[in-house]
C-alpha cells in the first residue's frame, strides 16, 4: 500500500543562502536526500563549488545548481535573481556574527553586519516576490537565533538585534503573503557547531554547555531537519512562526 509521506521534498527546487556554511550545506545535503532539488549561492566561490561537489546528486531531471554571489551588492542580486527559476522554497541563511560590548560599537561594523544579516534577505525575499519567482504553495525560511529573539547576552547586541529584525519581517511576509499561498517562517537555533563559534575555546564551549539541558550544541543537521519540515508539505498550516531548535536553551 502507497503512504503519503508530507514530509517529502519531492519535485521542489529550493535556493539556499551562505549555502556553503556548516548549516547551509547540511539543509542541501538533508532537503536533496528528501527529493529537491537545489541551488546553492554564498560569497565564497572555491567553498561553493567544493560544496556542490560533495552533494548527493539531484534526484530530480535538473541538476544541482550554485551561483557565487554577494547579496549586499545591488548589481550580483539581480544576477541571482535571474539566475534563478521558479523556486518552491527560499531558505535565507547566510549570516555573519562577531561579539562586541556596547560601548566598543562602531557604526562600520553596526552597518556591515546589519547589510549581511538583515538587509541581504530582505532585499533577495523582496525581489524573488516582486518577480513571482516564488511559487505558490511555496515556503520561506530564515535562519534567524535564539539569541535576541529569545536571549540576550553580553555582546551580542548587534548579532542579536538583527536576528530580531528578520523575526519581524518574516511575520510579516507571512501576513501580507499567506493569502497568495506562500508560508513564511524562521528557525532560532541555540549554540550550533559550525565555524561561526571558532573563536570560542573549549573551555568557553564546555561551560555555555551547561546551559543547555541536552548538554550539546547542535549539530547543523539538526536545524537541517527543522528547515526540511518547514519546507515540506507537513508545515502547510504553518506560516508566521519561530521555530525554536535550542536544545532547551531558553528554558533557564
Amino acid at each position: 500500500m502507497e503512504v503519503n509521506n508530507p514530509f517529502t521534498l519531492v519535485g521542489k527546487t529550493i535556493l539556499i543562502t551562505g549555502g556553503a556554511g556548516g548549516i547551509g550545506s547540511a539543509v542541501a545535503k538533508t532537503c536533496i536526500q528528501l527529493g529537491a532539488r537545489v541551488i546553492l549561492t554564498d560569497i565564497r566561490q572555491d567553498a561553493l563549488q567544493t560544496t556542490l561537489a560533495s552533494l548527493p546528486e539531484s534526484q530530480m531531471r535538473e541538476p544541482n545548481l550554485c551561483f557565487t554571489a554577494d547579496l549586499t551588492d545591488a548589481e550580483q542580486l539581480v544576477s541571482l535573481i535571474d539566475f534563478c527559476p521558479t523556486l518552491d522554497g527560499l531558505v535565507c541563511n547566510a549570516g555573519v556574527m562577531k561579539l562586541t560590548l556596547t560601548q566598543f560599537i562602531t557604526e562600520e561594523e553596526l552597518t556591515r553586519i546589519q547589510k549581511i544579516n538583515l538587509n541581504a534577505p530582505i532585499l533577495l525575499t523582496r525581489s524573488l516576490l516582486k518577480k513571482k519567482k516564488v511559487a505558490k504553495g511555496g515556503s520561506i525560511v530564515f535562519t534567524a537565533s535564539a539569541a535576541g529573539v529569545y536571549r540576550v547576552s553580553p555582546g551580542n547586541g548587534i548579532y542579536a538585534t538583527t536576528k530580531c529584525g528578520i523575526d519581524a519581517f518574516m511575520r510579516t511576509v507571512a501576513l501580507e503573503f499567506g493569502p497568495k499561498g506562500i508560508r513564511c517562517n524562521s528557525v532560532n537555533p541555540g549554540m550550533v557547531e559550525t565555524a561561526l563559534i571558532g573563536s570560542f575555546t573549549e573551555e568557553q564551549k564546555e561551560k555555555e554547555k551547561q546551559n543547555y539541558p541536552l548538554r550539546r550544541f547542535a549539530q547543523p543537521e539538526d536545524i537541517a531537519n527543522g528547515i526540511a519540515y518547514l519546507l515540506s508539505d507537513a508545515s502547510s498550516f504553518v506560516t508566521g512562526t519561530a521555530l525554536k531548535i535550542d536544545g532547551g536553551m531558553t528554558l533557564g
